[in-house]
């Protein structure tokens, strides 16, 4: 299977990209596809050796939409914002034209001063030949609703721009219709027969429409750009050139022209171009951009660097370790737009009726029409009534509720250094109602440091000694303290032989003809001074033994502190009602202790690393919605069968990879920022979804005249289309107050529900 994006015109509704999506999800080979209103792009994953992109491209095209390859930009191209001037000239235009033909279809009534020759029967086609005039210009500038709706309902894909242009020409011919009428009243000198469709021309209605339509839209857009300029900023980010050392001589190039290897320069204040190692010179950087994270971090020789990055106080010489478009600032934008491309399971309801939305809405048009004229037996009356249902329907509202919202949640998170790739995982997070956190990186530091070490019948040197030749030849956390320590004291290590690593038990190896054992007190036969071991464990140590077949050597104990976070984001699970379990392969009575210390009620102790998987089915089985927090590196597979894996990543390619959401800064309060974010974005969909349907649901029949019988209450075909054009904006900002989101409020949230 392979994955690609498209971008694709001519969408305007949400019914535009059901349709997209229906097509394209209906040819052979395809096997999953997303179409998003608010990108006007298309993720497809399909068979290649079935179909290709010009196949695609194909089921677009046929269904009247022009899909190509998507082209990744840094910011909006020039025929870009020549067409948004363009659209802003023509509403302004077109605003202009209503005016002046509203005060000659409306003057009259308002008692507004119009020349005298109004007044004279015989010149009553007059105003309505000044309105059709200004009309014209109105439908030309707008004449986009007419090419697109006809296209559309020719193919039998109709979308919202077919309800506009029937509504609109609907207007227009009836107001034709009218004219024609006056004319030949003025013939046949019959004053009632003027008098009659001089009220009835509807060309100002066909006229508001198309202005309302467009104001409306206009607003929309601008509304969905602050969604959308998510990506545009963290593009951002990076400056559009560097300073290449070259022959040490300074070279300024396109950020996009690094390659692997170049040695860059970056002065004080400037923004590190792209990832890196530092080769010369020490600063600070401030990494808030990436990280969330405020204090600004030490930078040195061998120090790496990030892309997006700010430079604070000293010259820095960094050599490239990637080129630009692989960066982690653009893995971050990918991720960004991934998920902002994404649909979350709340919207399928939204996506199968919009499908079928528009045809509906004529059919409850046509029905309108048929039933007021059997009933009143009034055209004008009548057709009014079935151009309200036209114009009053919004199917974009139901389109935009959903994506709007995951698009400024997903990019709010990105504020906080938290990166959810999938609209999918951003609704699951907000069902979690029990969370499993392994111990090492996620609730400490996961950099255990030696505290005290006991040694028998040798030197706590010679001890040290051992330790360090076998344990240099270990990965594990433990290892690493051990050899520092070593390292720090300037002790040699012996040379190792028949070295094997025992997992989940402890390491082995031959020196000097001797084999050696470091372990915890399960991997011994040995007796041992319990009540020392003890004494260590009960202050939250982690204690490994150094031994051969016959003896115990000595015991070292390493303690890894708690991270001053993991106490906050314990409280602030609990606030949320999720229930947090901690994972580790220390014992019972360490583990105890630690969570003790953190405020975690069940601890399970001694999980090998394989068996973590085992445990989160076991919690899943439980029937409870589980999130997983981990390093990324080990824990790959409890991430990948949680119902959410949540890696503690600190931006590594491996944490990125790893897990459905990846926390930039290892803080674990951070993990309750993104449930918390989920609960509010997931709040705002369903608040979204709810007045979209509510409002189509109340308004077309209101629109029909269901009220008319018993109050007398209609609304005019104007009306509705100001109200159809507020429908969206609404559903819109509804979205844009997700950006008003606080993590300190969840302090507050005492009683927070899923």
């Amino acid at each position: 299977m392979i994955r690609k994006k498209f971008s694709v015109e001519g969408m305007t509704c949400a019914s535009c990209s059901a349709h997209v999506e229906h097509d394209v999800a209906s040819v052979k080979g395809v096997n999953h596809v997303e179409v998003s209103l608010m990108t006007n792009s298309m993720i497809v994953e399909y068979d290649e050796t079935i179909i290709n992109e010009d196949m695609i491209m194909k089921a677009v095209a046929d269904g009247g939409y022009l899909a190509k390859p998507y082209i990744k930009n840094r910011q909006l191209n020039s025929d870009n914002q020549r067409v948004e001037k363009r659209k802003l000239k023509n509403l302004i235009s077109s605003i202009v034209l209503m005016v002046i033909l509203m005060y000659f279809s409306m003057g009259s009534m308002l008692h507004l001063p119009l020349p005298k020759i109004f007044e004279n029967y015989q010149y009553a086609y007059l105003n309505g030949l000044i309105q059709l005039a200004l009309l014209i210009p109105i439908i030309i500038l707008n004449k986009h609703y007419f090419t697109s709706g006809f296209k559309r309902l020719f193919k039998l894909s109709p979308n919202m721009d077919s309800l506009i242009a029937l509504g609109s020409g609907a207007s227009l011919v009836y107001g034709l219709f009218a004219l024609v009428m006056i004319v030949i009243g003025i013939k046949k000198y019959d004053i009632d027969l003027i008098q009659r469709y001089h009220m009835e021309l509807y060309f100002e209605s066909a006229g508001m429409i198309l202005t309302l339509v467009s104001l409306g839209k206009y607003f929309e857009n601008r509304s969905k750009r602050k969604t959308t300029q998510a990506i545009s900023k963290l593009l951002d980010l990076t400056p559009k050139t560097a300073v290449l050392l070259q022959d040490n001589q300074e070279v300024q190039i396109n950020v996009d022209d690094i390659k692997i290897n170049d040695v860059l320069l970056v002065r004080p204040g400037s923004v590190i171009p792209i990832d890196g190692k530092v080769i010369d010179g020490i600063s600070s950087v401030d990494e808030s951009t990436l990280t969330g994270e405020s204090m600004p971090v030490l930078k040195e020789k061998t120090s790496l660097v990030k892309s997006g990055t700010t430079n604070i106080n000293g010259i820095l010489k960094i050599m490239a370790t990637c080129e630009s478009n692989d960066t982690t600032l653009q893995k971050i934008i990918d991720l960004v737009d991934a998920a902002s491309n994404s649909k979350a399971p709340i919207a399928r309801l939204a996506d199968k009726i919009s499908l079928y939305f528009v045809p509906f809405v004529i059919g409850i048009s046509i029905l309108t029409f048929i039933i007021w004229m059997i009933i009143k037996k009034d055209f004008e009356f009548s057709l009014a009534r079935s151009i309200s249902v036209l114009v009053i329907s919004c199917p974009c509202a139901l389109g935009l509720a959903t994506p709007v919202a995951i698009m400024v949640g997903t990019y709010k998170a990105v504020n906080y250094g938290i990166l959810i790739k999938s609209g999918e995982s951003l609704e699951t997070l907000h069902k979690v109602d029990t969370i499993i956190l392994d111990k090492t990186g996620t609730i400490t530091y996961g950099k255990p440091q030696v505290t005290d070490m006991i040694a028998y019948d040798i030197s706590e040197d010679e001890l040290l000694k051992i330790a360090y030749s076998l344990e240099k030849n270990s990965e594990h956390p433990l290892s690493y303290s051990i050899n520092q320590l070593a390292i720090s004291k300037k002790i040699d290590s012996y040379e190792v032989i028949n070295f094997e690593s025992m997992l989940g038990k402890g390491i082995k190896g031959t020196i000097h003809n001797q084999e050696y054992f470091i372990g915890n007190n399960n991997f011994m036969n040995q007796a041992y001074d319990q009540k020392t071991y003890q004494e260590l464990v009960n202050k939250g140590k982690i204690v490994i033994f150094v031994f051969t077949k016959n003896q115990v050597l000595g015991m070292i104990a390493l303690k890894d502190e708690v991270k001053p976070t993991t106490m906050e984001a314990i409280s602030q699970f609990k606030t949320l009602q999720i229930k947090p379990i901690m994972l580790t392969g220390d014992g019972e009575a360490t583990a105890s202790v630690i969570a003790k210390e953190c405020g975690i009620d069940k601890v399970i102790a001694r999980v090998l690393p394989d068996e973590k998987a085992k445990v989160v089915e076991k919690v899943k089985a439980q029937n409870k919605v589980v999130a997983m927090v981990g390093d990324g590196i080990n824990d790959s597979v409890a991430l990948t069968l949680a119902d959410v894996g949540i890696a503690m990543g600190g931006g590594t390619d491996i944490a990125i990879e790893s897990a459905e959401v990846v926390l930039m800064k290892n803080d674990l309060s951070e993990v309750a920022t993104a449930i918390y974010l989920s609960k509010k974005v997931i709040s705002n969909i369903k608040m979204n979804l709810f007045w979209a349907f509510f409002y189509n649901i109340l308004f077309i029949p209101i629109a029909a005249g269901v009220l008319y019988a018993p109050f007398k209450l209609t609304l005019s075909p104007m009306i509705c289309a100001l109200a159809m054009s507020l429908s969206s904006i609404c559903v819109v900002l509804n979205a844009l107050r997700i950006n008003n989101f606080k993590k300190e409020k969840i302090k507050n949230e005492k009683s927070y529900t899923n």
